[in-house]
């Protein structure tokens, strides 16, 4: 062992002493380096090995080649970069390898690898990890992704991204994110041949530079059509995830028309297609003359909500329709912030616009059950289908709405507040009710919400409730708040007592 501590310390020599001699380091520093260098290969040389001692061997190795390029800057001193840089990268290399040799299915120890490589411009050792790397983990489409970009964004080698993709594709035939990853990859690849073409064209080289770059697109024209139709009868999202990405492209109308007749043909039956097509006629482009005017950009802007209304109402025909079947798909807990999400970018949007949104979110929702899915129901969405509950069905249908989703977390105060006020609404409200909802509510919430204890002895202290539960009330905020709360709850009651608040 001390041999071979030896002999990479004794190979060291030279570099440390052309960094000496051309002022980056000093005799003593030079000196220190040797001994902390040292200690650390005695450490990688043990019996036993801790992959700590490689991170910090890694460590230390990239301090003094980061404080090299700082210094290097104010030397006047002319000399290779490599003489300098290259043999320390190529160290931290040395040791990059020996960890992941030994700690193979430490997958974070390769990444860090990766990064060191990607900051050092080690462009070819880059390869050679990832390779290395899927070799061991090939089950990670992730990393057959990272790798895939890496060659086209690092090496900008559009064959060898198209290759690693084709053999993750292999691996992994039904994974969406390597399809969406590959699909996107061979558009900018194509964006960058038009690019290509272009300033050819421009420069008036010659026809047969001109016509390679022309078959190479014809090239991959073939690959992304030929890559979309391998993705035919898939979910009705997935189609939707790879209109978008064409849509980033300015030349990708075909494809875009391919895509679309596809989702308009095959996935009627997804409540998620209905509202992309009803959101594509809310954004649809305008003609640049009617929008001069307020009054052609208000008709505007109807004409669009009226559009969108309209495939709203035919989707919850549709669905409705298709009931038996429908319910059978497999449900997805996010498709209610899928629908709704996008509601808030146009606050402005009319009334009506905004009830046939509401009312197709609702039917998918009650559809697919993801009302009383648990626990994984957006909390956004439980407000909303609470209040919908009542504008269409009334009390009963509220109280009924109520019950079913209070069980079923997470749950929000907006939650509780809401039924709180349906009830307070209605011509003789129960006060038995409103403990019930405030208990509820405590249950979720007692232990920080100072102010849901205070709302709870306020609604005793009116004219419904019975003023001497007030003590019970706040002996048991007392017992339940914890840290500020208890303050700002003696504070608030203080205040309240007094007739200040």
């Amino acid at each position: 062992m001390a041999e071979i501590v030896q002999q990479r310390i004794e190979d060291r020599i030279p570099e440390l002493e052309q960094l000496e001699r051309v002022g980056l380091f000093t005799k003593k520093e030079v000196k220190s380096i040797i001994k902390r260098a040292t200690a650390l290969e005695y450490k990688l040389h043990r019996l036993i090995v801790n992959k700590e001692d490689f991170i910090a061997y890694v460590q230390y190795e990239i301090n003094i080649l980061e404080l090299v390029k700082k210094r290097r800057a104010h030397i006047h001193y002319q000399f290779k970069i490599e003489e300098i840089e290259f043999p320390i990268i190529h160290r931290i290399n040395s040791v990059f390898r020996r960890a992941t040799k030994k700690w193979k299915d430490d997958v974070q120890l390769w990444l860090s690898h990766v990064a060191f490589c990607k900051k050092w411009a080690t462009k070819g050792q880059i390869s050679k990890v990832f390779s290395a790397m899927l070799a061991i983990h090939p089950d990670k489409p992730a990393l057959w992704i990272m790798a895939a970009k890496s060659e086209l964004e690092d090496r900008s080698s559009s064959e060898s991204a198209r290759h690693l993709f084709l053999r993750a594709l292999r691996f992994h035939p039904n994974n969406k994110k390597v399809y969406q990853e590959y699909f996107r990859m061979e558009l900018l690849h194509c964006e960058k041949l038009r690019k290509q073409k272009a300033e050819l064209e421009k420069a008036e080289m010659d026809l047969v530079s001109v016509s390679q770059i022309e078959n190479k697109l014809w090239e991959t024209h073939v690959q992304k059509h030929s890559l979309y139709i391998q993705c035919l009868n898939t979910q009705a999202e997935f189609v939707i995830s790879l209109l978008n990405i064409a849509a980033i492209f300015d030349f990708t109308k075909e494809l875009q028309d391919l895509i679309l007749q596809d989702l308009q043909a095959n996935h009627t039956e997804d409540s998620l297609t209905w509202d992309f097509m009803a959101k594509r006629e809310l954004e649809a482009p305008s003609a640049g003359e009617e929008l001069q005017t307020a009054k052609g950009r208000a008709s505007d802007i109807s004409r669009r909500e009226e559009r969108c209304c309209q495939v709203y109402e035919e989707g919850v025909k549709s669905l409705n329709t298709g009931r038996s079947s429908y319910i059978h798909r497999e449900k997805r807990c996010d498709v209610a912030q899928k629908i709704l999400s996008p509601s808030r970018q146009h606050s402005v949007l009319s009334s009506k616009m905004r009830t046939a949104r509401r009312q197709f979110c609702f039917l998918v929702c009650s559809q697919r059950g993801l009302l009383s899915a648990v626990p994984a129901v957006a909390m956004e969405m439980k407000e909303s289908y609470l209040d919908w509950s009542y504008s269409t069905g009334g009390y009963k249908k509220a109280r009924k709405t109520f019950t079913s989703l209070q069980e079923n977390r997470p749950l929000s105060k907006a939650f509780f507040n809401t039924m709180i006020e349906i009830e307070k609404q209605q011509e003789t409200p129960k006060m038995n009710y409103l403990r019930d909802y405030y208990e509820r509510a405590l249950q979720e919430f007692g232990t920080s919400d100072d102010d849901l204890w205070l709302q709870y002895i306020q609604e005793e202290l009116g004219p419904l409730g019975q003023p001497e539960n007030c003590g019970k009330v706040h002996w048991r905020a007392m017992k339940f708040l914890e840290g500020e709360s208890v303050e700002r709850f003696t504070s608030k009651y203080t205040l309240l007592q007094t007739g200040h608040l």
